[in-house]
């Protein structure tokens, strides 16, 4: 029986298949399983430049580009394309195996040839070469053939890498534009290069094994059941996959305390948090729910809950609970205290107002709570002494001695009224739960990792740290700081947290194009974003694998313009095979995309919220940016992007009341637009009525 390989590039494209060529796709490939050539349609073509290339008829007008092996019965589908073009791709394309990394390369080469043979008419003008300081000894140590680096010492500056990146070997791609963003050699190495070194020797002529070792692009399906499997969830089913960056970290033996990963959207942190808590179940005797799997909101942990089910067995499930950090701090608490009464912002705020007016204190409520939520809950403060001795993190505003005195009796008046009403606030709950769990004889699990973590609070921290015993594997991180959209910013080391010598930065975004990337990272501007351990977090070397349209930018002169031309993108989008399910329309705030609706509704688009999971593919989805964190979509439309609405006024604070923290709240806004772009795996448009944003970059013109 004919075994099956599929690479992540047919992957990508089956969603955008028509229906009728998915079915004939589906039904061609199932023939694999009666392994006879003739019916599987498998032709072998002349004038090829490898001769283990083959095609697959599908149906008249398509076919499938397959590798078929010289010995054994393993078959790798790469593409399935339109009949010329795909016996084009296979006339072309030749499959080696790289000697450093020992996976199997994809290589265009008769547009490698034609690279070196006629080059750039700007290569002869220009002398300056974009890797002249490295040498060839060192190109071959990471892994650049030959042929590779001759196009390589062509090449003059980053655009033209980015055009060239297309007809090279991936993981050759994956070393200079590595080399070009800034990277060592040696950075280049540790990062890219030795996560893929395999342990036994290459064999370059043995495509078989190659194949297997290259399972971060290709997929090796068991059976007729788990082909259909990938069929019926090929973009869900690829999430889990890892790539051989990721697996060196997910799957590492052991960590001897905690460890951290980082990297930009679309790296695979939480795949990479997905596997690992697949390491720690398979390889160990745990019982259950002693494996504590969280992230921020209940969104992420669904998402999380639903992503895991694929990975792991049901006996081996059971050893693992998944609840975001408030969901479990409020189980914690109200075992303890019974029912709990949540006190939100607009009773807060008339709480610190009445709290300041009974002291006569010269402080906005505004001030009052983020002194209370940034220093003292932060810092664990329980007294005036205190207070007067903990450090402002990202507060700007000096006090004096005797202002602090004064803040401090206020929010010691604004708690006790907390207390005396029974009130809770997220915070307060997350730090009595810290409390709580701390003084237990025995933390309640053996390993916790958590997800998203760039936008936990201090007290959420305290409370992960107490839920674990320190030692070997205790806590296991992932995180984007250039993600944080909540404000949150903490040292771990202050919570009793070090991953000194165990923190990984994955760096290649396998979800965005690279043309959406390079213009989101263009809404960061140049801010400066403190990471997670007293430092600054750097995007160097961050970039993607993939290439596609460019955003579109769409400025209108009134909302009602602006709903109608998302409309018609809408439709346009369906009519090129877009599910509407695998849409998203994306607002800064809730009344914002209420409104949006009610308009799409007018225009005869069904919708539903991010996080329905009862609405089927054919609603398409609406929400906010917030609540587009961890979400990916294939087309994301981000609406009403104005220069009244973005920055949200109501979110910023004033320059006179804190200037500091006036840059984190713009800081913030610049994130949340970020996040919300790079949830597109296609094609992103951007829109507005009026004038448009300031933290929208105007590099691309509008249509």
């Amino acid at each position: 029986m004919a075994q099956l390989a599929v690479g992540v590039d047919f992957l990508s494209e089956f969603g955008r298949l028509q229906s009728p060529v998915q079915k004939k796709t589906k039904e061609a490939l199932a023939k694999f399983q009666e392994h006879t050539h003739a019916g599987m349609h498998l032709e072998k073509l002349a004038n090829v430049r490898d001769e283990r290339v083959r095609t697959i008829r599908i149906d008249k007008f398509w076919r499938g580009v397959v590798i078929a092996p010289e010995t054994g019965d393993r078959f790798t589908l790469l593409r399935v394309l339109p009949h010329d073009d795909a016996i084009a791709y296979a006339k072309s394309h030749k499959f080696t195996v790289n000697e450093v990394s020992g996976a199997l390369e994809i290589r265009d080469v008769a547009a490698l040839e034609q690279l070196t043979e006629s080059p750039p008419a700007a290569t002869v003008s220009e002398s300056k070469r974009l890797f002249e300081a490295v040498s060839d000894g060192d190109m071959r140590k990471l892994g650049i053939d030959p042929q590779v680096l001759a196009v390589a010492r062509m090449i003059i500056d980053e655009p033209m890498l980015d055009t060239i990146t297309p007809v090279l070997p991936e993981g050759q791609s994956d070393v200079l534009q590595g080399l070009a963003a800034g990277m060592t050699v040696e950075e280049v190495w540790s990062d890219i290069v030795a996560p893929r070194v395999p342990a036994e020797p290459i064999d370059t002529d043995d495509l078989v094994a190659a194949v297997e070792r290259t399972q971060g692009r290709i997929a090796l399906v068991d059976g007729p059941d788990e082909l259909l499997a990938l069929f019926e969830k090929p973009m869900a089913l690829w999430r889990v996959f890892l790539h051989p960056s990721q697996e060196t970290v997910a799957y590492r033996p052991s960590y001897w305390g905690s460890a951290q990963v980082t990297g930009g959207p679309g790296t695979g942190k939480t795949v990479v948090a997905l596997h690992r808590v697949k390491h720690l179940v398979t390889n160990r005797e745990l019982p259950a729910n002693s494996v504590l799997l969280t992230t921020f909101t209940r969104g992420l942990a669904e998402a999380l809950d639903r992503d895991l089910a694929q990975l792991l067995d049901p006996e081996q499930r059971q050893a693992v609970q998944v609840l975001n950090v408030d969901r479990w701090a409020h189980g914690v608490v109200r075992a303890e205290h019974g029912t709990i009464v949540m006190a939100y912002d607009d009773e807060l705020r008339e709480r610190a107002r009445g709290a300041a007016d009974a002291l006569d204190a010269p402080f906005t409520p505004a001030f009052l709570l983020e002194e209370w939520r940034q220093v003292v809950l932060a810092n664990d403060v329980r007294d005036e002494a205190g207070y007067l001795a903990a450090p402002r993190r990202g507060r700007g505003r000096g006090l004096t001695k005797g202002q602090k005195r004064t803040v401090w009796a206020v929010i010691e008046r604004l708690t006790v009224g907390l207390r005396r009403d029974r009130k809770w606030t997220h915070l307060t709950i997350a730090d009595e739960a810290a409390r709580l769990v701390a003084a237990r004889e025995r933390p309640p699990f053996r390993h916790v990792v958590v997800d998203e973590i760039q936008d936990l609070h201090p007290a959420q921290w305290r409370l992960l740290r107490a839920a674990v015993p320190l030692g070997p594997d205790d806590l296991f991180l992932t995180g984007d700081p250039h993600q944080r959209i909540y404000g949150n910013h903490v040292s771990l080391r202050s919570v009793g947290i070090t991953v000194g010598g165990r923190s990984t930065r994955l760096r290649i975004n396998y979800r965005t194009s690279a043309e959406i990337l390079h213009w989101s990272l263009g809404v960061l501007g140049d801010i400066a974003i403190a990471d997670l351990d007293d430092g600054l977090d750097t995007l160097t070397g961050y970039r993607s694998a993939l290439h596609g349209e460019p955003p579109t930018l769409v400025p209108a002169n009134s909302p009602a313009e602006e709903a109608r031309l998302l409309a018609a993108a809408i439709d346009e989008w369906r009519a090129d095979g877009v599910d509407p399910g695998d849409t998203a329309v994306v607002a800064r705030t809730n009344w914002f995309a209420k409104r949006i609706r009610r308009e799409l509704a007018d225009h005869g688009i069904e919708t539903a919220d991010l996080h329905d999971p009862s609405r089927g593919p054919d609603a398409l989805r609406v929400g906010t940016m917030h609540n587009m964190k961890g979400l990916e979509f294939r087309c994301v439309a981000v609406v009403g992007v104005g220069q009244d609405s973005l920055p949200l006024p109501q979110a910023i604070t004033s320059v006179s009341e804190d200037p500091v923290r006036h840059v984190l709240d713009v800081q913030q806004e610049r994130c949340l637009l970020f996040v919300a772009c790079t949830r597109a795996r296609e094609r992103l448009r951007i829109s507005w009525s009026g004038n448009r944003s300031d933290l929208v970059p105007s590099t691309l013109t509008p249509q």
